[in-house]
């Protein structure tokens, strides 16, 4: 193994994945154009060689270290007057490390901790600016003319001992002004006052090197933050940049930040935002820190990914967002084949930072790998990237595609069945017959749910999806049970708490679940518009109107479409007393689904507690919402009960148009079975008459649920030619019986 004394230049993009999700392909431009018209001449001119280059990032190495810094110098001179010269949005800035010391050579690639070293200094360098070494600073204090300014000695990840390091002041006029030294001019009776300093100082460091987290203590820097830190280390995942060039990678970039958010979810010693906070909030073109006030996080981690054939590059580093420094820095360049590995690798190096102490559970968590084929992983990705929530029936397909091919490669994908398993109880809950009917997406999201648990009993997605099973089917304390083990697996996962918040509403612990849904929001910020919908729900549910109408009202925005979305703020508003609002609210409810009724809301919601339901029907009632579809009222002296009902269904056939004009033909035998055709459906199902009404079930309509309805006499102008009125939570049917 050779080995020789080098000096290491490392130059690093300020804010590149800031720059590159505003303009990627501009951002990467730029970035090359500075490699070939600054770095690259400098290099050659100063006697360099290039090593590599890391995605926003370049390795030098020098045989002198007088020519690395010199090299240094004249690249962020030049790249100054550039600056200057340019408008903002296309200007780049480069932080810029120096070392000397002792390197691994092997092939055309250096390593070694001299190389870590010029690493983690790069990273203690002015945007635009230069830091070096001790072993550096020694060999060039009195060689070039700049200045220095000495950072003392910095504790760096990866390195035994202590670091000497020093800022180099590309002006030497400026070394010796009021902003970077002391005067010993100034008066002795200020000594003391600057001893107290210097030991508070002293003190923060060391609190800050055993607890991170205590900065949340001091009040100048949080008065900016947009929320209280909480009381653990905070931390957002912002989204890795795909620095390949080709957009093919770009699911793996965001796979790999939702792992990582994912992973970290897991640990109840952390705070991590939810995804889609992140991933919103980093669209807009802000600073780190500024981005962690907006979440009110005390940490920000932001990488890249680059991936050329089997090679995978990952840049990763962790910056605490009140100081503004980066508390630990990494480089990863490795086989595609290693990319659990490195996640692995960059949780533990987060925790190691940040002094969490895990849970025996937790390790095991963590240790998990969540399947051996990458193929498959792959997939698993591109279906988590598609989304399901309110999504069009193409989406839905594609999906489960993705997730059915993933299971396909490696069966034992729990995370995959708990794709599947979320994807069918949407369907489910929603009655989308586009994909499957009722009862067959119910068994598919139980199935599914159930095989993700018995490859891994931790999985929080399929607990999610088994509470809410649960719940409908009306099996409460089953349903607090699994969502309970859902927060439990994941205690930082706004889903499972959202999911929880809203089982707690339904089951009359109305204080509980808004104290569940504020944690959750805390989570996700920024949700997304279904969740916001969520928690408008919970809120509404627990009373909570004045909170409940602006979180569904901002759904609105995204799902003006949305049934639940008019249904609530029809409701909310009414009971809150702005009967105007309400009305508008139910006559969109109306226009958008003509044959909505309260007695179909009565017999979608019969799993709620009978004092939720009647407050929601009572408010839908006051809106303007009808009893039965399509605002029919029938007169009690046109009912057909008794023995007159029953004579209708004993080997009867019914003859008719629905209210939309779709014809049809029911026949009922005497044994209580019926059959049901249309131009479309075609379906069998059995029949009872209880208190008058005539009562249907239909495998896999209406989620398998007997549906009933009463029966008039037509007295209306409506189909004149038709003798009777058939009307049910779903369906106004007007019909005479065939003759045969």
């Amino acid at each position: 193994m050779e080995r020789h004394l080098a000096a290491i230049l490392i130059a690093d993009v300020v804010g590149y994945s800031r720059l590159s999700e505003i303009d990627e392909e501009g951002t990467r431009f730029r970035f090359q154009r500075d490699m070939k018209e600054i770095f690259e001449p400098q290099i050659a001119e100063h006697s360099g060689r290039l090593v590599k280059t890391m995605g926003d990032g370049l390795l030098v190495e020098f045989h002198s270290v007088v020519d690395a810094l010199r090299c240094a110098v004249d690249a962020q001179q030049q790249k100054a007057k550039q600056n200057a010269a340019l408008p903002t949005g296309e200007r780049l800035e480069f932080r810029i490390g120096v070392n000397l010391g002792d390197i691994i050579v092997e092939g055309e690639d250096i390593h070694g901790d001299s190389v870590n070293i010029a690493d983690r200094i790069q990273t203690l360098a002015r945007p635009g600016g230069i830091a070096i070494s001790g072993a550096a600073y020694d060999q060039v204090k009195s060689k070039l003319s700049v200045g220095y300014v000495s950072l003392g000695e910095q504790k760096v990840k990866s390195i035994g001992e202590p670091v000497r390091a020093y800022h180099v002041v590309l002006d030497p006029a400026a070394a010796g002004s009021r902003a970077f030294f002391v005067r010993k001019s100034q008066s002795r009776w200020r000594i003391p006052t600057a001893i107290a300093a210097v030991i508070v100082l002293l003190l923060t460091g060391a609190a800050l090197w055993w607890q991170p987290w205590v900065l949340i203590q001091t009040p100048s820097p949080i008065n900016r933050f947009a929320y209280p830190l909480p009381d653990k280390p905070s931390v957002a995942v912002l989204p890795f940049i795909n620095v390949s060039g080709d957009k093919e990678h770009d699911h793996l970039a965001e796979g790999l930040t939702d792992d990582l958010i994912t992973e970290l979810s897991k640990v109840s010693g952390l705070f991590v935002i939810a995804r889609h906070s992140v991933f919103a909030i980093a669209n807009t073109p802000a600073k780190v820190q500024d981005v962690a006030a907006e979440l009110g996080v005390h940490y920000v981690l932001e990488g890249s990914l680059q991936r050329a054939g089997s090679r995978l590059r990952i840049n990763v580093k962790l910056i605490d967002a009140v100081t503004g420094l980066s508390l630990w820095a990494e480089r990863y360049d490795r086989q595609y084949a290693d990319l659990f590995a490195v996640q692995d690798d960059v949780i533990s190096k987060i925790i190691s930072a940040l002094a969490v102490k895990l849970s025996e559970g937790e390790r095991d968590q963590l240790a998990r790998i969540p399947t051996n084929n990458l193929e498959a992983y792959d997939y698993y990705l591109r279906a988590e990237q598609e989304g399901v929530t309110y999504s069009d029936v193409e989406t839905y397909r594609r999906t489960l595609s993705f997730y059915q091919k993933a299971i396909d490669l490696d069966p034992a994908f729990a995370n995959a069945h708990a794709g599947i398993a979320r994807v069918a109880v949407d369907v489910w809950r929603n009655d989308y017959t586009f994909l499957w009917s009722a009862a067959v997406a119910r068994k598919i999201a139980y199935d599914a749910a159930g095989q993700a648990l018995k490859l891994d009993p931790n999985n929080a997605r399929a607990h999610t999806v088994l509470a809410l099973l649960q719940l409908v089917d009306g099996r409460d304390a089953e349903a607090m049970d699994s969502a309970n083990r859902a927060v439990a697996a994941q205690p930082n996962d706004a889903e499972a708490f959202g999911n929880l918040a809203l089982i707690l509403a339904h089951t009359g612990h109305h204080d509980q679940a808004i104290t569940e849904m504020e944690k959750a929001l805390r989570l996700d910020p920024s949700p997304p518009p279904s969740f916001q919908l969520l928690a408008g729900i919970v809120f509404y549910t627990a009373r909570g109107n004045d909170r409940s109408i602006p979180l569904i009202e901002a759904a609105k925005a995204a799902l003006p479409d949305a049934e639940p979305v008019h249904e609530y703020l029809a409701a909310a508003y009414t009971v809150r007393g702005d009967r105007v609002r309400g009305a508008e609210e139910a006559a969109r409810l109306l226009q958008l689904f003509p044959d909505t009724n309260l007695t179909y809301y009565s017999y979608l919601y019969d799993y709620w507690r009978e004092d939720d339901l009647q407050y929601h029907l009572t408010g839908l009632r006051a809106a303007g919402i009808p009893e039965w579809p399509f605002g029919f009222e029938g007169k009690e002296t046109d009912r057909v009960a008794g023995a007159a009902l029953r004579n209708l269904i004993d080997d009867k056939t019914w003859v008719g148009k629905h209210r939309n004009g779709t014809d049809f033909i029911q026949h009922f035998d005497k044994t209580g079975n019926t059959a049901y055709r249309s131009a479309n459906t075609s379906i069998t199902g059995v029949v009872e008459i209880k208190d008058d009404r005539l009562c249907e079930t239909f495998g896999g309509s209406f989620l398998d649920r007997m549906v009933c309805g009463y029966v008039y006499r037509n007295t209306t102008t409506q189909n004149p030619a038709a003798q009777y009125i058939h009307v049910t939570p779903q369906a106004l049917k007007f019909f005479s019986l065939s003759p045969s």
